[in-house]
């Protein structure tokens, strides 16, 4: 399965699906969103997001001034190069926090911004980290801690922490959410910033993760002072802006659809390998029953992703339709790795690295990885909160 119809749309996707094949970096696979282990790794990607960039595949609905097609982009080329991407396992291009800082300067950034950092996105020489979360302000974001404060000159003193930040350790800008009216309700008194990571004060600190590497980390800021040009958009207005730039991340979800279709794939192979009773594990009536009720379910995910794509291309935003895409990718990948574990037995222990792995080295990574997401961008409780007050009008 797969998003969109129509002649033109099958030629792009047979052409960016050639694309990615012939330019995708040689870097193995891993679950999750992860950062480069090590500089030759991010050279890589560095190049590959460029690569994206040039070819127009990345960047589409951006203003024309700044490389993009403007107003006559279409949402479905998005969702089939994320989908191309992820069905070939390539590596996502370093861009994440990179996508949301163009989509906030292209809506709220002044002209120097501008032109200060998007061609640095588009050659990929720039990365950036999301500064929003917080230890205690995950799910809850807008009850955030980290405080900005206006100095005489314009500029802002900058002290707080900062969790889960995903490429921190390479970045050379953050994109921060920090309170600049303690008096103000929560939501009204923030306001987002761009922030040089070499400045003083700036200590990132690498979190090891049960999957052995160190995607995330904690950054603490310690009267770190920023110019008054690092402010984007107005004073206050930061909780407007950040939701504004994460509103053009609609295409993504339709990526983790196929990343949970590719890993059914796997599974049925899995069990086509695997020995339940001196016999294939696939022959056995319940493992098919299994395999065949998540693979539905996946069908089932892609199929309320595609509406809600389909019902935002036509300017029809339901708020509980990405609460629910991201409850149900969450939960069924926990769900679809568990099983695969149950399947190899005792060579779920084994990493890819293992020369004895084989086709089961995957498994674990996918499965640690997996119950990351079950808290990462909203926890499945606040997903269910979420889904239920704004999707279904409930009390609170």
């Amino acid at each position: 399965m797969h998003y969109g119809t129509g002649a033109e749309l099958d030629d792009f996707r047979a052409e960016v699906r050639e694309f990615v094949r012939g330019h995708a970096p040689a870097i193995p696979p891993k679950a999750g969103v992860r950062s480069a282990e090590d500089a030759e790794e991010l050279a890589l990607l560095k190049k590959w997001t460029r690569d994206l960039f040039d070819a127009g595949y990345l960047g589409g609905a951006w203003p024309a001034e700044y490389g993009g097609s403007g107003a006559s982009h279409q949402l479905e080329r998005d969702v089939v190069v994320g989908e191309e991407i992820a069905r070939h396992r390539a590596p996502a291009p370093v861009q994440g926090a990179a996508n949301l800082v163009a989509n906030a300067l292209i809506d709220h950034g002044t002209a120097e911004q501008k032109r200060r950092h998007l061609g640095g996105i588009r050659s990929g020489e720039l990365i950036f980290c999301q500064l929003f979360s917080e230890p205690g302000s995950g799910s809850d974001l807008a009850s955030l801690r980290t405080r900005a404060t206006g100095l005489d000159d314009g500029s802002f003193r900058i002290t707080g922490q900062k969790v889960w930040t995903t490429n921190a350790h390479w970045a050379d800008y953050g994109y921060l959410l920090a309170r600049t009216d303690p008096e103000a309700a929560k939501h009204k008194g923030i306001s987002a910033f761009l922030i040089d990571m070499t400045l003083p004060g700036v200590d990132v600190r690498p979190l090891r993760e049960m999957t052995g590497t160190a995607d995330f980390n904690e950054v603490f800021l310690d009267d770190v002072v920023v110019a008054a040009d690092a402010l984007i958009g107005e004073v206050n207005q930061g909780w407007r802006i950040a939701n504004s730039s994460l509103a053009h991340e609609r295409a993504g979800v339709a990526n983790n659809a196929v990343r949970l279709q590719r890993n059914i794939d796997a599974l049925v192979d899995l069990a086509a390998v695997v020995q339940r009773h001196g016999r294939p594990a696939i022959e056995d009536s319940a493992i098919c029953d299994r395999l065949g009720a998540l693979s539905a379910s996946v069908d089932a995910l892609s199929a309320l992703v595609y509406a809600g794509l389909s019902r935002a291309s036509a300017g029809d935003v339901r708020p509980g339709d990405a609460p629910m895409a991201k409850l149900m990718y969450s939960e069924l990948g926990v769900e679809i790795a568990a099983f695969a574990l149950d399947l190899c037995g005792a060579d779920g222990v084994l990493v890819d690295t293992d020369p004895h792995a084989v086709d089961r080295g995957r498994w674990q990574d996918e499965f640690l990885y997996a119950r990351g997401y079950t808290i990462a961008g909203g926890s499945s409780e606040i997903m269910r909160n979420v889904i239920a007050e704004r999707g279904l009008g409930l009390p609170r």
